[in-house]
């Protein structure tokens, strides 16, 4: 196997210690049966500590071992929180792990079950991923994957010597061309020359395999038509929006969330953040995977901002002031709340589209100029109390949660990311529906 070539139009690497993986298989196997195609299904074993961190629970969920950051542990809680939110769509169980599992012999089971069909793979894929994210199946004992590969169909006539042999150096084979090609995390999927990393771009994903037809749709979650009741105690049709006026992803998340208030008659009510700027790819020393798989996921992320913006958007790595952009939103958010949608389109069209500033206090001025507002008391806000609203604000936002944007909230649930619009439309027809 040669890592971004096959004789199927779409290769998926996943890796069982990753739920993210776990939630792509189904969707995936959608797709290929809607679309009469075969996927390529391919390996790829995490390793987690060189670029988040390694923790270790003991008894009673206690961590006994741990060596990551605070930015890390809540990268880590909020993943698992979202991957239940949307395994519980489908009464799928995802328990947030003891360890980090080492998942060489799964992987190397994997390949043995790939030599023998697409029936035994899949039988496999299943018998692995479900009992494993139950806590019921130790992926490093290979007695246990010989008796997953027997329950799957598979012969095991010659498995043992594979184990030790060829299979450990087909895989670590596999392991570092994929790496060197670009593989970085699972789910990632290969199609048409194109690297995608993350389920959300199943949408493009699906549009590449038919033909390339109109428009490339937006990142999105997938949400089974058939998916269990969603949460039917939410009252409000409001949905909190946290941008940030500096970040690409929050630019992007504009065009798809105003096209949703349209069509479900939601109210937005936005707040501003200034968090860190993106980090540009840098390359590290040699024989540093960390610092490797940082450079290709900071690569990725500006692939794929640049593969869904609407234009050009210029330097995504700017650290600009937007403390003013922010203070003129909280201004208008006391004065004329009617305007401040109209306020944050065109903050976020003066600078991404239009390429001018929105640091001073006369490109504020312009703004709300050209929404027809006197900014003579906006300057005395600036003046005066607007530097104390300004951090109060931002506190709110952290104490939310906030780490990144766009974030979204239904009631006090946050959404990181505009491939959940899906779902949150979907929570806001069971509103419509009460």
């Amino acid at each position: 196997m040669t890592p971004l070539t096959s004789d199927r139009p779409l290769i998926v690497y996943v890796d069982f210690k990753s739920p993210y993986a776990y939630l792509a298989i189904e969707p995936t196997r959608e797709l290929a049966q809607r679309l009469g195609i075969a996927v390529d299904w391919r390996p790829f074993v995490l390793d987690i500590p060189s670029f988040l961190g390694s923790a270790k629970l003991g008894r009673g969920g206690r961590v006994v071992e741990q060596n990551r950051t605070q930015e890390q542990w809540s990268g880590v809680k909020y993943a698992y929180f979202d991957c239940r939110r949307y395994a519980n769509l489908r009464g799928v169980t995802v328990r947030g792990t003891v360890k980090i599992w080492n998942t060489e012999l799964a992987a190397i089971g994997m390949l043995w079950a790939k030599a023998q069909g697409d029936a035994v793979l899949d039988r496999y894929l299943d018998a692995v991923f479900e009992p494993f994210w139950k806590r019921a199946l130790d992926v490093e004992d290979v007695a246990v994957i010989r008796q997953v590969l027997a329950a799957a169909g598979a012969d095991l006539a010659g498995f043992d010597d594979y184990v030790n042999g060829d299979g450990r150096t087909e895989n670590a084979a596999l392991q570092e061309a994929a790496f060197a090609a670009g593989i970085f995390g699972v789910p990632t999927f290969v199609v048409a020359g194109q690297i995608y990393f993350g389920r959300e771009h199943l949408p493009r994903v699906a549009w590449h395999l038919s033909g390339e037809i109109g428009p490339a749709p937006d990142t999105a979650y997938w949400v089974p038509d058939d998916a269990l009741a969603l949460p039917s105690e939410r009252t409000s049709s409001t949905i909190g929006v946290c941008v940030d006026f500096g970040s690409p992803q929050s630019y992007l998340c504009l065009g798809p969330l105003l096209q949703l208030a349209d069509r479900t008659g939601a109210r937005l009510d936005w707040h501003a953040a200034i968090l860190s700027p993106l980090k540009p790819p840098r390359p590290g020393e040699d024989g540093d995977r960390g610092a490797r798989h940082r450079l290709l996921r900071a690569e990725a992320l500006a692939r794929d901002i640049e593969r869904y913006a609407p234009h050009p958007l210029g330097d995504l790595y700017a650290d600009f002031d937007r403390r003013l952009a922010v203070m003129g939103l909280l201004w208008l958010k006391r004065t004329a709340p009617e305007l401040v949608g109209a306020y944050v389109v065109d903050t976020f069209a003066r600078y991404w589209r239009q390429k001018k500033s929105i640091s001073d206090l006369e490109d504020v001025v312009a703004i709300l100029a050209e929404l027809g507002v006197d900014a003579g008391e906006f300057s005395t806000f600036v003046e005066g109390r607007g530097s104390a609203e300004l951090e109060a604000s931002q506190q709110t936002l952290k104490d939310r949660g906030v780490t990144g944007t766009p974030t979204f909230f239904l009631d006090d649930e946050p959404f990181l990311g505009r491939q959940h619009l899906p779902l949150i439309e979907r929570r806001l027809a069971v509103v419509s529906r009460t």
